[in-house]
């Protein structure tokens, strides 16, 4: 099996790692080649992963056409609103037989498609040739080697369990599911959670509030993904409530980085900076989040929250008020 990680940002350097750590032939695609140059020539990707020394094997390139020649698997790890327009111009130079991996963790804006839905939609491929890979896993603690483990979603289980070789590691142990609604739902929502709790955060609020956000964050998240067709159990697991612990406590989250600088009192454009451009995902979920729990009439009182601060001027403050002044109710409800 030979992969190709498109995408040489933090989370697509680490996972290039995990891939030729785990024996799998690996190329990794940077858009800039001088940044393709300096992981070949100084195995290192000092723009996202500093510090951090790659494996003489793993190769980079900065040509689409050389990257994916021959590649039997493509990971996808660039961000959500970019995968359409990027993964256009990539096909011609795919296979009729090829594995897609999305690593992207959000809801296309304009089609409130999911990523797995959308790389089907421009490739065409069937849905069992499409995977999704999503977990408790910040970048660079999976980049250092520290114990992980992540699920990969794929309608086919025999495809999945091949994918899971392929990333298995002595520190990074990949499990199988075959819900990649389930998966998907819960890596986009916690990305907008994660943002809730780096508010609160900012603002001084304690470990009380966090944790009730996270909380009232996973219900969120059951509620539109069984809305949408994902299993509970998987929200449960390490793509659902897993990968929303990690994302809302640590601050290595750009996520979570990028709230608590709105909740000092930061504008958009300062947030931004303190994520060293990175993209906080969540920024642009919270809006496609939000349509698609008002297409489905399931009710999202974070997320709308969140929006209204990144998009809709309402300060954290008010924000905080307005949820606190909601109406009183049972915790479990339909």
């Amino acid at each position: 099996m030979r992969a190709v990680v498109m995408g040489a940002g933090s989370w697509g350097t680490a996972i290039a790692k995990v891939l030729v750590d785990a024996g799998t032939e690996t190329t990794l695609w940077a858009r800039r080649p001088d940044l393709a140059e300096r992981i070949n020539v100084d195995h290192t990707n000092g723009d996202y992963l500093a510090g951090i020394t790659l494996p003489d094997a793993l190769r980079a390139t900065s040509s689409v056409e050389a990257a994916l020649s021959g590649a039997d698997v493509v990971v996808c790890a660039v961000p959500s609103q970019s995968l359409r327009d990027n993964l256009t111009d990539w096909l011609p130079h795919t296979g009729d037989d090829t594995t897609y991996v999305s690593l992207a963790k959000g809801v296309e804006t304009s089609s409130l498609l999911r990523m797995t839905e959308v790389i089907g939609e421009v490739s065409g491929v069937p849905a069992g040739q499409i995977a999704a890979l999503s977990g408790p896993n910040l970048a660079r603690e999976i980049a250092e080697g520290q114990p992980a483990a992540t699920v990969i979603a794929c309608a086919d289980e025999h495809r999945a369990r091949d994918l899971q070789q392929a990333f298995n590691t002595g520190y990074f142990r990949p499990y199988t599911n075959t819900d990649v609604i389930g998966c998907e739902i819960g890596g986009a929502v916690k990305n907008v959670i994660a943002l809730a709790c780096g508010m609160a955060s900012g603002v001084g609020f304690g470990q009380n509030t966090l944790a009730t956000i996270i909380t009232r964050g996973l219900a969120e998240t059951i509620r539109l993904g069984v809305a949408v067709g994902a299993q509970i159990e998987t929200l449960a697991g390490l793509a659902g409530i897993g990968d929303l612990v990690a994302t809302c406590s640590s601050p290595l989250s750009r996520n979570r980085t990028f709230g608590a600088r709105l909740g000092e009192g930061a504008t958009m454009e300062e947030a931004q900076e303190a994520t060293n451009g990175q993209v906080a995902e969540g920024v642009k979920s919270c809006t496609s989040v939000r349509a698609l729990a008002e297409k489905f009439d399931v009710e999202m009182p974070l997320t709308g929250a969140v929006h209204q601060v990144c998009h809709g001027g309402l300060s954290v403050g008010d924000a905080v008020s307005s949820l606190l002044g909601r109406s009183t109710k049972p915790e479990i409800y339909d």
